[in-house]
């Protein structure tokens, strides 16, 4: 479990990254692209003391359109020069560092009319965003430190498939716990034995597509098990 240090640092630099991402609803318009919509993301981290990220050299990895099912690693990523236009689903991930401190958040806003809504009329864009809401509510009552990080990937995975979406991440995992470097992270993947309550905090982020559907969703979240065992989102 974290110390309380770790958890004002990590928290610190979490909202930083919300922050970016409550100011972007505004933010974005239909002449943006992936592209303007990273570097508009950049530019207000490092505002708040965050011009760094932990995830290669991408502080904000962003898709949209004909790329919103695409599970690309930062490594490889290169932002596009697709437009918003007028109906769209732009997810966008950040992942702020203050030297060891990581953030790691993802949304994604749904386009209607040339502007972000949070009550998309768009039955696939509801549908799709309160899912992810409901599988990290359930996640937060299900969640115990003795859990494995491979329990907790089967037991979304049953969930994803019943309620009719795919996994659409390269790695198939749904999260990973948040680490000192890329190459420490245990992955929320199947066989992995080691226990949830090991990892001082994770990160819990499916990307799924309702199958049959246009539209690939995210929602990212980090959480920490506090002195009760009980899961807390950071």
């Amino acid at each position: 479990m974290p110390t309380e240090l770790q958890i004002a640092t990590h928290r610190k630099a979490q909202s930083a990254a919300k922050s970016v991402l409550d100011r972007l609803l505004e933010a974005i318009t239909p002449n943006d692209t992936e592209r303007s919509i990273a570097t508009k993301a950049h530019e207000m981290l490092s505002e708040l003391g965050y011009p760094e990220t932990w995830y290669y050299h991408c502080p904000a990895l962003v898709l949209l359109g004909s790329r919103s099912c695409l599970s690309v690693s930062g490594k490889d990523y290169q932002a596009s020069n697709e437009r918003v236009g007028s109906v769209n689903l732009v997810t966008i991930d950040l992942s702020p560092t203050d030297e060891q401190i990581w953030g790691d958040c993802a949304r994604s806003f749904a386009i209607e009319n040339g502007k972000v809504t949070t009550t998309p009329r768009s039955l696939e864009f509801k549908n799709g965003m309160l899912f992810l809401q409901q599988l990290q509510q359930q996640m937060l009552r299900i969640a115990r430190p003795e859990l494995s990080f491979g329990q907790l990937f089967d037991w979304a995975n049953v969930r994803i498939r019943e309620s009719g979406f795919v996994n659409l991440d390269y790695r198939n995992n749904v999260g990973h716990s948040i680490a000192i470097s890329r190459e420490e992270r245990q992955f929320i993947q199947t066989n992995n034995a080691i226990a949830l309550g090991d990892a001082p905090f994770f990160s819990f982020e499916p990307f799924v597509r309702l199958k049959g559907g246009n539209w690939g969703f995210k929602h990212e979240d980090i959480f920490f098990f506090n002195q009760a065992g009980l899961l807390e989102k950071l």
